[in-house]
């Protein structure tokens, strides 16, 4: 492990993306083309498929489990959680998000020059409930995954969109982002970048790297690996952003952090013009 991080160190010396002074829009550009010659037998939106769009034995072990997908369940689940909460104040849902079962998803994460905050679907769903004076939900898993997976699937093949960043506060967040998916960080010294940009495609111990671009796509996701552990397979980007913090050995940051809030502006940018997949199952 220590020789891989190694290697990863000296690529990204030599061949980081990363200048802080580049547009959104050119950032945009250059990942695209980064993975399109990377691997050009896989159509630019196949990529939401994960690491599934590049490996064919992957795919087809996949497509088995897409015939009777672990996420139906939980995606009625939150379809009942969407019709049927009914808060202190007797108000309930659809009162939050009249347009939810069109597709809503779509519309997030996005910068509100109010707040001065990036705001996401799971952020929305928790000011939802509090503010009609219930409790709010945890963050990664339970029925924030499933009222998400639910809203995510409505939101099946509409294209991914973000709002170019606009404003000194909203390009901040957008930069914080990319400086999280590109920076080192825990003891192993590995960014985002490195197994999903730099990486993709390669293996690490057992598993095949996924490309970044697309990544946002198809969650929240269901992970056989999370149902083993826990017995709740369904989990937010967020869930996803502190495991993966934790397997670089780095402290992870809290779920809808301001840090993580920032990587998941960046990283669904990076999507722009592929199409919303979600919810997903991975290993």
């Amino acid at each position: 492990m220590k020789k891989l991080a190694a290697i990863f160190t000296a690529v990204v010396m030599l061949t980081s993306p990363f200048v802080v002074n580049a547009s959104p829009q050119q950032d945009l550009k250059d990942f695209r083309a980064f993975f399109k010659n990377k691997f050009p037998a896989t159509p630019m939106n196949d990529f939401i498929n994960g690491v599934y769009s590049i490996h064919k034995a992957s795919r087809e072990q996949w497509e088995a489990f897409e015939e009777f997908p672990s996420y139906e369940i939980y995606v009625d689940k939150g379809e009942a959680l969407f019709n049927d909460t009914k808060f202190k104040n007797g108000k309930g849902f659809k009162d939050c998000f009249p347009k939810g079962q069109q597709g809503i998803k779509g519309t997030y994460p996005y910068f509100s020059a109010k707040s001065g905050k990036v705001v996401t679907l799971e952020g929305d769903i928790n000011k939802c409930i509090t503010s009609n004076g219930s409790e709010k939900w945890g963050w990664k898993k339970g029925k924030m995954a499933y009222l998400s997976a639910y809203l995510a699937y409505q939101t099946r093949g509409q294209t991914i969109n973000v709002n170019t960043p606009k404003g000194e506060a909203a390009v901040a967040a957008y930069n914080r982002g990319k400086a999280h998916f590109y920076a080192k960080r825990g003891q192993l010294n590995m960014s985002c970048a490195d197994c999903h940009y730099y990486y993709s495609g390669n293996k690490i111990r057992a598993d095949i790297l996924s490309p970044a671009l697309g990544h946002v796509s198809h969650f929240p996701v269901y992970r056989n690996k999370w149902a083993k552990k826990s017995g709740d397979g369904m989990g937010t980007l967020h869930r996803r952003y502190g495991g993966c913090n934790k397997q670089v050995r780095a402290r992870p940051f809290k779920a809808q952090s301001a840090e993580y809030s920032a990587l998941e502006y960046f990283h669904t940018y990076m999507s722009n013009g592929l199409k919303w997949n979600g919810p997903g199952q991975r290993k």
